[in-house]
Order: C-alpha cells, then sequence, then structure tokens
C-alpha cells in the first residue's frame, strides 16, 4: 500500500467541524423547542440535547486523536483544536442551560429566555454554513458579519432581561434563577462568535 494511503485526507476535519455545528443547531434547534413547550415539562428536551452533547464530545474526542495522527492539517493543529473545542462548548452551554431549567423547577418560561435560544438557534445555522464553505471561503464573510450582528442582538435582549428581573420580580429566588439561566444563554452566544472569531483569524493567516 502507498504511504500516502496511511495519511489522513485534510478533508475530513472539515467533515468533522460541519458535524459539529450540525449537532450545535440540532441542540439550539431542541431548546428553541423546550422553551416554547406548554406544559413545563422539560425532562424529554433535556434528555435529547444531553444525548447531543455527548455525540459533539465524541466528534471532538475524534478530532484530537486525528491530530495525533495526521502527518498533514489544513491549517494549524492550534487553530483546529481550539475551533473543536470552542465549538462543543457551545453544545456544553446549551446543555447546561437546559439542565438549569429543570434543576430549578421552572415550569414557565420567558419570553426573554425564549428570544435568547432563538438567537443561538440563528448563530448555530449561520456557523454551520461557515464551516460548510470552509474549505472554499467564498462568501463567508457575510456569514460572519451576521454572526457578530447576533451576539450584539444578544446582549441588548440579555442586558433588558437582567435588568427586567431587579426591576419587576420581587421574589429573590425567581431573580436568581432567571440571572442564572439568562447568563448560561448568553455564554452559548458569546461561544458562538468566538468560534466565528477563531475562524475569522483561520482565513487571515491562510489568505
Amino acid at each position: 500500500m502507498p504511504f500516502g494511503k496511511l495519511l489522513p485526507r485534510e478533508e475530513q476535519y472539515f467533515t468533522l467541524f460541519a458535524q459539529m455545528t450540525s449537532y450545535i443547531n440540532d441542540a439550539a434547534k431542541t431548546l428553541v423547542e423546550m422553551l416554547s413547550h406548554r406544559d413545563g415539562d422539560y425532562q424529554e428536551y433535556v434528555q435529547r440535547i444531553k444525548s447531543i452533547e455527548h455525540a459533539c464530545d465524541d466528534l471532538t474526542h475524534n478530532v484530537a486523536t486525528r491530530l495525533n495522527q495526521s502527518f498533514i492539517t489544513p491549517f494549524d493543529r492550534e487553530d483546529i483544536y481550539m475551533m473543536s473545542k470552542a465549538l462543543d462548548d457551545v453544545v456544553d452551554l446549551i446543555d447546561g442551560a437546559a439542565r438549569a431549567v429543570v434543576m430549578y423547577d421552572i415550569h414557565e418560561t420567558t419570553e426573554p429566555a425564549k428570544q435568547l435560544a432563538g438567537v443561538i438557534q440563528r448563530m448555530a445555522v449561520q456557523l454551520h454554513e461557515v464551516v460548510s464553505i470552509l474549505q472554499k471561503p467564498k462568501g463567508v464573510t457575510e456569514r460572519l458579519v451576521e454572526i457578530h450582528r447576533l451576539e450584539n442582538e444578544g446582549d441588548d435582549i440579555y442586558q433588558r432581561a437582567v435588568g427586567g428581573l431587579f426591576h419587576d420580580n420581587r421574589d429573590p429566588l425567581e431573580v436568581i434563577k432567571w440571572k442564572d439561566v439568562y447568563e448560561k444563554l448568553e455564554a452559548a452566544i458569546d461561544r458562538c462568535e468566538n468560534v466565528a472569531n477563531i475562524i475569522e483569524g483561520v482565513i487571515i493567516k491562510h489568505s
């Protein structure tokens, strides 16, 4: 067998990243469904998100394993590792937000929580599109700009939501619960933007 056949194909990293962003999209979509669910029984959604989180962990491990085996990578190894870790973190944060809703025994969600979940889902769609064309990143700039715009939109929703908690809610337990949930949702939004920043850095290095 020729030695070249033993080398992992560079394209496999792009495929793995696309699979990871697909998982992010699935987790974000499930979170939106969960927070729109009316009867307050969220356990099924949490379990679905946890399954996605486990699958994404496996992909992250797969990327790390391939990095140790690859002689040639499509871009810098540290960037590949950072990107896979950041993508995995997004799913972890979505999972954390979903589990917090159940942990705090919340049975009725708020409009800001739904809006923040919607922002995450829209960012997930953009990330998947960006990663899908990363090999030939024509038109990627517009999608990265949209991710940054969505992050700013998420910041505005988060600030209004937290401000509303302290102005409109006299129950300190409710304030504590929802402040933590909002923080987890906002952290997922920030991590999506972090992925975009990593991708921008990769494109600049190789332009």
